[in-house]
Parts: C-alpha cells; sequence; structure tokens
C-alpha cells in the first residue's frame, strides 16, 4: 500500500512556487510576518475551496484535526480563526491576483490546441459579467443599489479549455460596457459578446486594435445597409448586410463599416441580429459563434456552485477579492493538473474525489482514475456542456 504523500501535497506540485514567491515579494507580503506567510495564508484557503468549507471557523476546525499532516503539506504553525482572518484582511490582494494571472497563463498554453466545436484559426473569447449579491449592511463598500451591496465578476473567458483570460472585480454598480476600457485587443482575436457591450466607441477602439467582436444588436440600433451579400436560407440564415451607423454621433465613434447578419434559430424560435466587423466568416458561422457565447455564462454558473464565491469569510474589501482571486487560482491549477495528468474525469468530478481524500496518503492519478465515474449532465436547447470531459 502506498505510504508516501499526502493528495494534498501531490496537488501543490502543480503550482510554480518561485512564482508565487515572486508575486509576494513584488508586494512585500512577507514583510515583518514572524509565522503564517502568504503561502500558507494561501493553502489554508486552497483547502477551503477543495474542500467546500462554509466559513473560517469550519476551515480551522477541519485543518486542526488534520494537524499531523500539515507539516508534510508546507503550513507550519497552528492556524487559528483569527490569524487567518487577520491574513485575509490586511494583506495585499493583488499578490493572488497576481498569482492567478501566472496559472491562466500556463493553463492556456497546455489548453491551446484544444477544439471547441468550430473549426477555427483564430482565438474566441466569450466576454459577460456576473453580479454577487451582498448585504448593504454588512457590505457597505461594495456600492450597488440602495437597498443591497454587491460586486461584479467580469471575466473573458477563452473558449478553447474554458479558461478565464481576463477576470476584474468591480462594484456591482459598474456597467459591464465600462470593463471594454481595460482590455488590451489581441490583434486577430475574435471578441464574442451581449448586446450589454454594443458601444460604438469602444467597439472601434477593438477594431483599430486589429481585433474582431460579434454582438447582438439592440432594439434601437439604428444601422443603414449599405449593399446585401447573397444567403443560404436554409441554414437560418435572413440576410447578410453591409451596414453604417446612422445616428450622427455613433456614426462618428465608428465611421467604418459594418457587417448586420439576421439570423432564425428554429430551437428557440427566435430571431437574431448580430453585428460584427469580421467579413470572412461565414454568416451561419458567425450566429454559431454566438450560440458558443453560453458558455461564460455556464462557468460563472459553475463557479458558484462549486467555489466558494458567495459565502464570504470576512467582510472587507480585501478578504472578499482575496476569497475570489484564490478560488480562481483553484480553479485554474485543477485545470492544469487534469490536463497535464491527461485525466478523463470532468473538473467537477476531480473536486468532488479530491474534496474527500486530500489528506489520504495514495497515488493523486490512481485516485483520480481506479475507479469509473459517471457523470450525468443535462442540458437546455440553448446550452452547452461546459466540462463534459
Amino acid at each position: 500500500m502506498y505510504q508516501g504523500r499526502t493528495v494534498f501535497s501531490q496537488v501543490l506540485d502543480f503550482l510554480p512556487r518561485k512564482s508565487f514567491r515572486t508575486c509576494v515579494k513584488r508586494y512585500n507580503g512577507n514583510y515583518r510576518i514572524r509565522s503564517f506567510s502568504c503561502y500558507e495564508q494561501f493553502l489554508c484557503m486552497a483547502f477551503a475551496q477543495l474542500t467546500y468549507r462554509e466559513s473560517l471557523r469550519d476551515t480551522v476546525l477541519c485543518l486542526r484535526a488534520m494537524h499531523n499532516k500539515l507539516h508534510n503539506v508546507g503550513i507550519q504553525c497552528k492556524v487559528s480563526k483569527s490569524t487567518l482572518a487577520d491574513a485575509n484582511e490586511k494583506r495585499d490582494w493583488r499578490i493572488y491576483c497576481d498569482f492567478a494571472q501566472v496559472l491562466i497563463g500556463q493553463a492556456r498554453k497546455l489548453y491551446a490546441d484544444d477544439d471547441f466545436g468550430l473549426q477555427l484559426d483564430e482565438t474566441v473569447y466569450a466576454l459577460d459579467a456576473s453580479t454577487i449579491d451582498l448585504c448593504r449592511s454588512v457590505f457597505p463598500w461594495a456600492r450597488f443599489r440602495s437597498t443591497k451591496s454587491g460586486i461584479k465578476v467580469h471575466t473573458l473567458l477563452d473558449l478553447r479549455g474554458n479558461i478565464p483570460s481576463f477576470v476584474s472585480i468591480t462594484d456591482a454598480k459598474v456597467h459591464d460596457v465600462n470593463i471594454l476600457d481595460e482590455l488590451l485587443p489581441e490583434p486577430g482575436s475574435i471578441y464574442v459578446m451581449d448586446r450589454a457591450y454594443l458601444d460604438f466607441e469602444r467597439l472601434h477602439r477593438l477594431h483599430r486594435g486589429m481585433a474582431f467582436f460579434i454582438l447582438r444588436t439592440k432594439v434601437n440600433t439604428k444601422l443603414r445597409r449599405l449593399y446585401s451579400a447573397p444567403v443560404d436560407k436554409a441554414s437560418g440564415v435572413i440576410c447578410d448586410q453591409t451596414v453604417r451607423p446612422v445616428v450622427y454621433k455613433s456614426a462618428i465613434a465608428y465611421p467604418e463599416k459594418l457587417r448586420r447578419i439576421k439570423y432564425f434559430d428554429t430551437e428557440t424560435g427566435k430571431r437574431l441580429t448580430f453585428v460584427t466587423n469580421h467579413f470572412e466568416l461565414e454568416a451561419r458561422t458567425v450566429a454559431d459563434l454566438y450560440k458558443y457565447r453560453w458558455q461564460v455564462e455556464l462557468f460563472f454558473k459553475w463557479i458558484k456552485q462549486h467555489l466558494r464565491i458567495k459565502k464570504f469569510f470576512w467582510v472587507s474589501e480585501t478578504a472578499v477579492k482575496t476569497q475570489i482571486w484564490i478560488a480562481i487560482s483553484v480553479y485554474v491549477l485543477v485545470a492544469i493538473m487534469k490536463k497535464r495528468l491527461a485525466l478523463n474525469q470532468s473538473l467537477y468530478t476531480i473536486l468532488q474525489v479530491l474534496s474527500i481524500t486530500l489528506f489520504e496518503k495514495t497515488l493523486i492519478s490512481c485516485a483520480l482514475t481506479e475507479s469509473n465515474y459517471n457523470n450525468k449532465f443535462t442540458s437546455g436547447h440553448i446550452q452547452l456542456n461546459l466540462f463534459s470531459s
């Protein structure tokens, strides 16, 4: 029988510790700290994410129950609730933000050749935001409405592997379209968005950055048809037109030509209108790409269900952002482990197995491959399986 390292210790082998130390040093995270370093804080919060803990007290009680095994993992000191709470409140959340970006960079390289359903050479991103409602009296700093607080997680999801390539955490009061000001256009990439991001000035900035965009138009969007291209109406495409904005301010903000595609979805019975600056794609492909935008919706649904980002362990802004960034790091870490170990199980299955085997002394590959795990997914007529394999 295997008597070596715990599963938790083996999971941590996939962490780039040198990069973590660089992030800590960048923000002086361990300055004048004698015990309970930033790395130990990260391990405790990662343990909470992997084992579905609901509070700091819950996390500390479980860690103390395993105190004989914590030394081998990397937690050298006795963990207390006050120590962990102080660390989450006072230490710079940007440490974990930068480290998450390091993990994201590694994951995107691993999933760069994955197929997401369409044979395209371009990198395709889905951009959207999700709001997490908070109590106004407990989280007064998170401005949203007069009766409640909230934060908004803006995510740019790489559809190859469903890896978040860009994440920004703001007050829920910040409108979705403002996040386009923070994006650096990647030349040749395609950004798929919903109608909330229809702003001609910002879209022209993407166009000048040699990037492509696809999004739905609003009801009151006025575009003037210049000419039409032939279409195959049997594919559901109603028309494929070259257009310009009609409203004076819109025409000034976006002086170039646009492409408007009207499509009838037989599954939902809806008539959809898309606008894009990509004139080379087939009209049906544009409609299919917008359908794959649903992946980012499933991503938000998945992380809210399987990561601890709806119940926060502390109330300060720093603590909340620290918890969210560590949750994202855990998500990407598991995705990296899945790819490097060539596991066929879904991320959901991997997380479930890890939640009950973290401190077992067994080979991680055996724990995740010896048994037969059967997953049953149900999807609606417009939903796609985010983690079906």
